[in-house]
């Protein structure tokens, strides 16, 4: 099986369908129609992937995100038929890594869903040393000034990235493209969120500031970080 999928959502109809689209393509599908029903599961059954509504009656999306968050860093993708910048950043916030605004098509989730379970090939698996940095590409873990660094797998991902070419600027679209999938490049609030996460995390252990906005462009990774303050 190509991964477990747990979904939660208020609106059986919903559940149903994508029980039935995820399981047509592999995928062990198991859904609640309460949240605190799916957070049970999710502690008993430690799926790969939790697909969960934004708007339910007794818990939203965003606490059942902040729940999860507290106890692992599996994937979480939103869905809602609110589309506003603050409600995806809200969620994102809270620990989400993707949102998908209903109504959508199966396909888009299907391609979202594959882009958080897939662990694409990476260049090496060798650990990338630099300035601060000790990034151990096949244990997923990072250290900074030898102290670990907790980040969530998008996180990492993103530092990832961002390390592979210090010193470098690296636009807006080609970090979203490379983190989130083709399907996300136009969605810098993403970006806006995570970078903040990552630099709260990353000066809050060494005082340093190591990601540089080039404004209107995109970012850069400085890995001996510097003391300027941030426009």
């Amino acid at each position: 099986m190509p991964g477990r999928i747990l979904v939660i959502d208020d609106e059986p109809q919903i559940t149903r369908v994508l029980r039935a689209a995820l399981s047509a393509q592999g995928y062990d599908v198991r859904t609640a129609n309460e949240p605190e029903e799916g957070l049970l599961l999710f502690r008993e059954w430690s799926p790969d992937l939790v697909v969960t509504d934004l708007m339910m009656p007794s818990m939203s999306g965003v606490e059942v995100c902040r729940a999860i968050r507290m106890q692992s860093t599996t994937p979480v993708l939103v869905l809602s038929v609110r589309d506003h910048e603050r409600s995806k950043v809200e969620a994102l916030d809270a620990g989400a890594d993707d949102y998908v605004t209903k109504p959508f098509s199966i396909q888009e989730l299907l391609a979202r869903v594959r882009a958080h379970l897939r662990r694409a090939p990476e260049r090496t698996t060798a650990a990338i040393e630099t300035g601060d940095f000790m990034v151990d590409v096949a244990a997923h873990s990072i250290t900074v000034q030898g102290k670990p660094i907790h980040l969530t797998p998008k996180e990492f991902d993103l530092l990832l990235h961002l390390a592979r070419q210090a010193g470098k600027v690296i636009t807006h679209r080609a970090l979203l493209t490379a983190v989130w999938g083709a399907q996300s490049a136009h969605q810098p609030e993403y970006l806006r969120v995570f970078v903040g996460q990552l630099r709260k995390k990353l000066e809050a252990e060494t005082g340093k500031q190591y990601i540089q906005t080039e404004p209107w462009v995109g970012y850069r990774f400085i890995p001996e970080g510097w003391a300027g303050v941030e426009e």
